[in-house]
């Protein structure tokens, strides 16, 4: 079987950054739990919030949380009421002054958490899994991304055999490091057993030093013409070369049509046409050479009226 591995991980360092930033010369397991367990705690609480991902910085012995949300309103709270009363909790549970910033999510489409959360809400909610994951793809690529999969797994619509079922549409590269691809993993708890969700978006390509490529609906930019495509098309003279510019298109029904058919006028140029009959091409004339070797005896007279020969 082939080894996956976590595009997350994949790329960090590349193009992804390090979601905790922080550094411990000692203390590093207790540190590292405390994370786990605040990202556990306000993914429980803020759970209608719609988080995509909370980032945790330690600058000395502070502690700034970064939630990123489809709704912010929700955590904020009626005049900033409901983020206070996070903060004093959180300060309590760590005994350090903590700090809390809101990211909104312009786009939760987009997002791979937040496609497959909504996924695993409605198998909740007893919607067919085919139906759901149809949706998600079309809004994903209806907004814009470019390539998308969405795979779920388990006892599917109650049956009693687990399986795998997937959709994907559009570009995945998978292998690419400079490919922005955002994964998100989200298991529902239905009647029937657990249900596990994945997804990954693929939303165009992060260049160095550079905006990023994609996440529209244009296509895939072409090569740009080389040096000596463009000599040899100056040494045509342009495009069209010496042809000129294109002639004006008339339609059919504004050409104007003399009365008893239309004549081919012959062009000045052309040259005078000779006379003579044109012979077919299955009856070639008879050479000189043959005229001057036969007698006079021999030489009769071409047949006229069609009979054969006989005078």
């Amino acid at each position: 079987m082939g080894q996956k591995v976590h595009p997350y991980g994949f790329r960090l360092g590349v193009t992804k950054t390090w979601r905790s930033r922080w550094f411990a010369k000692q203390d590093y397991a207790k540190l590292l739990r405390e994370d786990l367990e605040l990202k556990d705690a306000l993914r429980s609480r803020l759970k209608a919030a719609g988080i995509s991902s909370i980032e945790v910085d330690r600058p000395g012995n502070k502690l700034r949380i970064t939630i990123h949300t489809s709704r912010p309103g929700i955590i904020i709270g009626r005049k900033g009421a409901e983020i206070e009363k996070l903060k004093g909790d959180l300060a309590k549970k760590t005994k350090r002054e903590v700090f809390i910033d809101i990211q909104e999510v312009h786009k939760p489409e987009l997002d791979a958490q937040l496609v497959s959360e909504s996924i695993a809400l409605q198998l909740e909610k007893r919607v067919a899994f085919r139906r759901a994951m149809r949706k998600a793809v079309d809004s994903a690529l209806r907004f814009g991304c470019k390539g998308i999969k969405v795979r779920v797994s388990g006892r599917l619509n109650g049956a009693e055999i687990a399986r795998t079922e997937w959709y994907l549409q559009g570009r995945l590269p998978l292998h690419t490091l400079r490919a922005d691809i955002d994964y998100g993993f989200t298991e529902a708890n239905t009647t029937y057993g657990v249900i596990g969700i994945k997804c990954w978006v693929y939303k165009g390509e992060i260049l160095p030093g550079g905006p990023r490529k994609g996440l529209r609906n244009d296509p895939e930019p072409r090569r740009p013409p080389s040096t000596r495509d463009r000599d040899r098309r100056e040494r045509a003279g342009g495009d069209r070369g010496e042809r000129g510019p294109r002639p004006a298109f008339v339609p059919p029904s504004q050409v104007h049509t003399p009365q008893g058919g239309v004549t081919q006028a012959i062009p000045e140029d052309s040259p005078a046409r000779s006379s003579a009959p044109i012979l077919p091409p299955m009856a070639p004339p008879q050479p000189t050479w043959k005229d001057k070797d036969k007698p006079e005896g021999d030489k009769t007279e071409p047949n006229q009226g069609g009979e054969g020969g006989k005078e």
